[in-house]
């Protein structure tokens, strides 16, 4: 059916297509091969051996061989669609942004009801809780690509300055979770304000190496500054979060009360898995919530316009050197309060934790969302941390499924899954008829 699509569309091109599809099979052969077919195995006595696996080679060159194919008609019947003619996807996300309110608080409430689904667990509620760490980072660094459209490939330094600065904190000066959490936020905007004044004159690929750099120097200070961040081996005993000074544990310090007996039920450690996420989604809303206000605001107004011509907002007289430093610090703030919450999650950070793939990843959830579309971030951080997850039973292949995964959604969707972004300003209400210019004929 699909070459004979491709043949009634274009006369003479099935050769071509097969010929294309070959020739990817044959890309994927040479490479399988030595990578999947041939694995090295203990033979005994210290002996290596090795393991031929040519079935799995023919798997994926026949994979590829017909997705190659598949490829190939999907944009034959995608270039003989009339031009006005929108896709499916399309009208997905101008019904999402229309609707964007009802779908917004069905979200919500399936987000707070997670944890008490027949099937909720807490491999559940942790890996919701992971989702919605890279939904606030996401977010984030929404405000400096989406929406101030400045290319930060650096982004986990904030990350990292919030989580060493409640990890200090609370060494140095023995603070709790939410007396650190505003400093922590505090402190990354600062480094969101130093990182934006070198890089004022600087757009496009200059502006990514300069963040990709800046990122990277926090990284080595971490590691190398074994005085105050412990190095290598990090920072441990992060305090947890509590619940107005009740603590999710068995005992409180000191004989206090606890959680548990102050509410007087019985002690799970489920109680603290809870907890954190509860938390960390009270302050993914309010990051949301923030984002979606201060766009309407004009320093928001005043990013879009940044992001869609700089020298035109120059000429408006907005000045363009606040608006980014702005975009940088607010950015950076949320940065901070994610890196608070992850060090007080996990109870121990290290430098590890802070690399180039973790802006990668934050970078990846924004674009592949869709470059400033909220509900995009929740999507693409679902997707990009629930695949891999899914993915656990591939075993060896199960980053090469990942991979296969965020090529295929890139070929279907380059724009990101929900490419709508709705207008800031409306100059007429929805669905009354755009009146026409001053002076036009009838």
């Amino acid at each position: 059916m699909a070459v004979q699509a491709i043949a009634a569309a274009r006369p003479g091109a099935v050769p071509s297509a097969l010929k294309e599809a070959g020739l990817a099979a044959l890309v994927a052969f040479v490479l399988a091969l030595p990578l999947v077919g041939l694995q090295t195995v203990d033979s005994g006595g210290g002996a290596l051996g090795i393991a031929t696996h040519f079935d799995r080679v023919a798997y994926g060159v026949a994979a590829v061989f017909l997705g190659r194919l598949a490829l190939i008609f999907w944009r034959g019947r995608r270039q003989s669609r009339p031009a006005d003619a929108p896709s499916v996807m399309a009208r997905v996300s101008e019904l999402s942004a229309r609707f964007s309110l009802p779908i917004a608080v069905v979200g919500i409430a399936l987000a707070i009801g997670l944890p008490f689904m027949p099937f909720a667990s807490r491999y559940v509620v942790d890996l919701g809780t992971t989702v919605l760490i890279y939904v606030m980072l996401g977010w984030g660094l929404n405000v400096v690509v989406g929406l101030a459209g400045l290319l930060d490939l650096g982004y986990v330094a904030f990350y990292a300055v919030g989580a060493y600065s409640f990890g200090l904190l609370a060494r140095t000066f023995g603070f709790g979770f939410w007396e650190a959490l505003p400093l922590a936020g505090a402190f990354a905007a600062s480094f969101g304000i130093i990182l934006g004044f070198p890089v004022l004159r600087l757009r496009g690929d200059y502006l990514a190496i300069v963040t990709l750099g800046f990122g990277e120097i926090i990284r080595i200070v971490l590691t190398n500054w074994s005085n105050v961040t412990g190095g290598p081996n990090g920072i441990g005993n992060i305090p947890r979060p509590t619940f107005f000074g009740l603590p999710f544990e068995r005992n409180a310090p000191h004989g206090g009360l606890t959680f548990s007996k102050f509410f007087g039920i019985d002690f799970t450690p489920d109680h603290r898995v809870w907890a954190l996420y509860f938390i960390i989604l009270m302050l993914a809303l309010l990051t949301n919530f923030f984002t979606l206000r201060i766009r309407r605001l004009p320093v928001g107004r005043a990013w879009e316009a940044l992001r869609e011509d700089e020298v035109a907002c120059r000429a408006l007289g907005i000045n363009a050197t606040n608006v980014k430093l702005s975009a940088f610090a607010i950015g950076a703030m949320f940065g901070g309060f994610a890196g608070c919450f992850f060090g007080a999650r996990q109870g121990f950070i290290s430098p590890e934790s802070f690399n180039f793939i973790q802006s990668a990843i934050i970078l990846a959830i924004v674009v592949l969302g869709g470059m400033g579309s909220q509900t995009g971030v929740v999507l693409a951080a679902l997707v990009l941390v629930c695949i891999p997850e899914l993915g656990r039973d591939l075993a060896d292949f199960r980053m090469l499924a990942f991979g296969a995964a965020m090529v295929g959604i890139m070929i279907w969707r380059p724009r990101g899954l929900l490419a709508h972004r709705a207008p800031t300003v409306r100059l007429h209400r929805r669905g009354d008829p755009v009146p026409a210019p001053a002076g036009a004929a009838p």
